[in-house]
């Protein structure tokens, strides 16, 4: 990639809105959770998410010895989260340290102050080279107390999309 097309694109990605989320695991008794901006749905049938999680962060080699993770969709309110597990490494401190949370499905921490959430088993783990991986998540559990502010599939509810879930382009 040339200056001027590095200068476009990140002109471009951003101004993109892309909604922050909180993403933890936890391997062999050990517990990582990180701040993602890089995360979406990836699959209508079967309905898969995935999350780029930076190879420079614990939470990405803790994950690479997990199968579940929770992606924690962040709310207007939720700065403090925000700030917390994105302004803080799991290298230096215990991230969990005086947040509420409860171990879901294979031990991964679920944060009480983030309801909105996937549960999801690791189904596919995608390195392009670059600097983030990706984990493509098959949702196992799913808590949804509404989150406003964001354009989501209930505003385009009349939509017709152009092909069908079930249809599958060939190379």
């Amino acid at each position: 990639m040339t200056d001027e097309v590095h200068v476009a694109f990140d002109a471009l990605v951003g101004e993109l809105v892309s909604p922050l989320v909180v993403v933890t695991t936890a391997a062999d008794g050990v517990r990582a959770g990180c701040l993602v901006g890089f995360h979406g749905q990836c699959g209508m049938e079967p309905r898969r998410y995935a999350v780029w999680l930076s190879k420079a962060n614990r939470t990405y080699r803790v994950g690479m010895l997990s199968e579940v993770f929770a992606v924690h969709f962040l709310g207007r309110d939720d700065t403090a989260a925000a700030a917390h597990f994105g302004g803080e490494t799991g290298d230096e401190v215990d991230t969990f340290a005086g947040w509420a949370w409860s171990g879901g499905e294979g031990g991964v921490p679920l944060l009480d102050a983030c309801p909105n959430r996937i549960v999801g088993r690791r189904t596919a783990l995608l390195d392009a080279g670059a600097d983030h991986v990706c984990v493509v998540l098959d949702p196992v559990a799913v808590t949804h107390e509404g989150l406003g502010g964001q354009l989501s599939l209930a505003d385009v509810v009349g939509l017709e999309p152009g092909h069908a879930a079930t249809e599958r382009q060939r190379p």
